[in-house]
């Protein structure tokens, strides 16, 4: 799944019941910036490091804090496991799940172990690494038949380990994270089957806002008796106020699936204190709320507003020292008289060069979880280890991607720092946190950009480890590709998306086949990992299309030019061009209902008719099995062997991508 994007910079508050005549002096705003559950779990998600970092630059008084490691800490722990169990027991023995049954049957086990489990994931038990590799410390619940995918490779090894397979003999530590994980999402399991249907990892209720054009099931879930998890997120929301006592409290929501929480977060807000103002942002309401017309949201939250939220934020605080009238609010939802409405008062944004250096000050950066969830090597960058998140530019410089959200300011607005700048942030940052290693988290980083900051990288002698997500234009020569590497990077991510040159056109990516193979050979020729994104079910794909795509990326990973690739089904969303112009790319919409509240993905009619998701099955395979150097000489077809009629020989020659690097050499 494509990490979403950092677009935090977009708060929301509700305006006062009454207002009076301005004072002379206002007193000075306290601001709380909460990551509410559930977001990834081994680095803080990066937006009220954002905030907090601007707002301290403009001499306010801010501090942050994250509720979702909190309440994970708390539901992993031997009292939580406890108050589990109390919930499991209480279950008809019947309707118990499979890893309800093996929780209470090895309980003993799982409440010995888990704060060993959590101590070893956070780094501060590394050797209990041998006892968990050997598999023999921890319970072991349904999660663990997933390691049977490994067997059949396991066989043609000497010993027979699927783990030593995937590993190898040395991998200790690696494969105690793995065990460790899939022990961890044994418990979430019991969890969501036990105690709160809700329950995920990332995607926390996510069902109750994602594309919800009504408020309707978001309101009835809140309305609800506390589950064992609302319970605990109350007790640390009070306590989390008690310690900070803000006056503005910012919750930053980057993924549907933090929503639920977040709203509960503001009910104990409200019932505690309702005269804090708390203020709702992040990516999810800067892609899904922008029609924003459900006035019950407001009885939770006072402002709502959109995009970068640096310029909003100010707005907002000069509104609520009394500094400003309401009608100068800037792209911002309020409530008035049980309506929704919409302030957008035009200023300029606050230039990316002004926003200031991210801080993690306040956040606990020696508790969260390095995890070990999928064996994808780029998805365990993503998981694994404490990565400082940094924006090279904000916006994408190409911005012309059919299938992306570019009339969305995150996308369209594109705005540059100096490498001087980024540079000095960067030294701050790792003074502050002791962590060289950092996550470029743009859209696409421009290249000259990232020449610029490579140059200026090596010049200080900043030894960081760093990666990111690019283009694979042809700006990336060989020579660019080895001086990112000298500088520092490890790792590049790139959308192939439908390896098909129509479709690429279709799409408006500007690269060819043969380009994305001469850059990503550039990148891992320099040492540098590079995984693709890659999509199926674009409006007109044909099977010979997905065929014909997978027999590229075959090639390209025979080839060495790309180590990790994930395959995406593709999405319509309602601001990106395929939405937008439907007819342009052959397809017709699925009319929505009338939406008041989340509207993003759009269902749509391709009258090719092909059967995505049956063809979906074979690609995921081929790609699991490419990326263990397993397959590469078999006919791709034969992924598709599952399907009940055979799918078409491929079209492209067998020596493709090879002749395309030889052309490379050649010129």
């Amino acid at each position: 799944m494509r990490v979403t994007p950092l677009r935090w910079c977009s708060q929301a508050v509700r305006s006062p019941p009454t207002l009076t005549a301005p004072p002379m002096t206002a007193p000075a705003l306290r601001v709380l910036s909460l990551i509410p559950p559930m977001t990834q779990l081994n680095t803080p998600y990066p937006s009220t490091a954002y905030i907090t970092g601007f707002l301290r630059s403009r001499g306010v008084d801010a501090v942050q804090a994250d509720l979702a490691l909190a309440l994970v800490l708390k539901l992993f722990s031997p009292a939580g496991l406890e108050s589990v169990r109390s919930h499991a027991l209480a279950q008809i023995e019947a309707q118990r799940t499979a890893s309800v049954h093996a929780f209470l049957d090895q309980f003993a086990r799982y409440r010995a172990t888990v704060g060993l489990v959590i101590a070893f994931l956070q780094g501060r038990d590394s050797t209990l690494a041998h006892r968990i590799a050997a598999r023999e410390l921890l319970p072991e619940g349904p999660r663990f038949n997933a390691l049977e995918v490994y067997v059949d490779a396991a066989l043609s090894e000497e010993g027979g380990d699927p783990l030593a397979w995937a590993f190898g003999a040395l991998g200790v530590q690696d494969k105690a994270r793995h065990i460790a994980t899939l022990y961890l999402n044994d418990l979430a399991d019991v969890l969501r089957d036990a105690v709160d249907e809700r329950f995920a990892f990332v995607r926390y209720a996510e069902s109750l806002a994602s594309s919800q054009p009504t408020f309707e099931p978001m309101a009835a879930a809140l309305a609800a008796p506390f589950t064992l998890v609302d319970e605990i997120l109350h007790t640390l929301t009070l306590a989390t106020l008690s310690q900070h006592k803000p006056d503005l409290v910012l919750l930053s929501v980057p993924f549907p699936g933090a929503l639920y929480a977040a709203l509960r977060i503001a009910q104990t807000i409200k019932a505690q204190n309702p005269h804090i103002t708390i203020a709702l942002g992040g990516g999810f309401i800067n892609t899904e709320l922008r029609e924003l017309a459900e006035p019950r949201l407001f009885d939770f939250v006072d402002f709502v507003t959109l995009d970068s939220g640096e310029r909003p934020l100010l707005a907002l605080m000069d509104f609520l020292q009394r500094k400003r009238s309401k009608q100068r609010l800037v792209r911002t939802f309020v409530r008035e008289e049980e309506t929704v409405r919409y302030i957008n008062f035009v200023e300029p944004e606050v230039p990316f060069e002004e926003i200031g250096t991210p801080t993690w000050d306040g956040l606990p950066l020696d508790r969260y979880l390095s995890l070990l969830d999928m064996l994808n090597p780029m998805h365990r960058l993503w998981s694994d280890g404490r990565w400082n998140k940094l924006t090279v530019a904000h916006g994408c410089y190409w911005k012309k991607c059919s299938f992306c959200d570019v009339s969305l300011d995150y996308i369209s607005r594109y705005e540059t720092a100096s490498a001087t700048t980024l540079a000095d942030r960067i030294e701050t940052i790792v003074n502050e946190t002791g962590q060289t290693g950092f996550h470029f988290v743009d859209e696409a980083a421009p290249p000259k950009a990232l020449k610029a900051l490579a140059d200026e990288l090596i010049s200080r002698q900043l030894p960081i480890s760093w990666w990111g997500n690019i283009r694979f234009e042809k700006t990336f020569t060989p020579e660019l590709c080895q001086l990112l590497a000298d500088s520092g990077c490890i790792a590049m991510s790139g959308g192939l998306e439908v390896a098909s040159d129509r479709l690429l056109t279709l799409m408006k990516k500007g690269v060819t086949i043969e380009q994305v193979a001469r850059v990503t050979k550039g990148f891992s020729d320099a040492g540098i990992l590079v995984h693709a994104y890659l999509m199926y079910g674009f409006p007109t794909q044909t099977v010979q299309d997905t065929v014909d795509s997978l027999e590229y990326v075959r090639q390209l990973f025979e080839n060495g030019c790309i180590q990790s690739g994930f395959f995406h089904r593709f999405s319509c969303t309602v601001h990106s061009p395929v939405g937008l112009d439907p007819a342009a790319y052959g397809i017709e919409l699925i009319p929505l209902p009338p939406v008041t509240f989340a509207k993003n993905d759009i269902g749509f009619i391709d009258p090719s008719g092909v059967d995505h998701d049956a063809l979906g099955v074979g690609l995921r395979k081929a790609i699991y099995n490419y990326m263990h150097g397993i397959g590469l000489d078999e006919d791709v077809r034969a992924w598709f062997s599952h399907l009940p009629h055979p799918v078409p020989r491929t079209r492209v020659k067998r020596n493709f991508i090879t002749r395309a690097l030889d052309q490379r050499e050649r010129v």
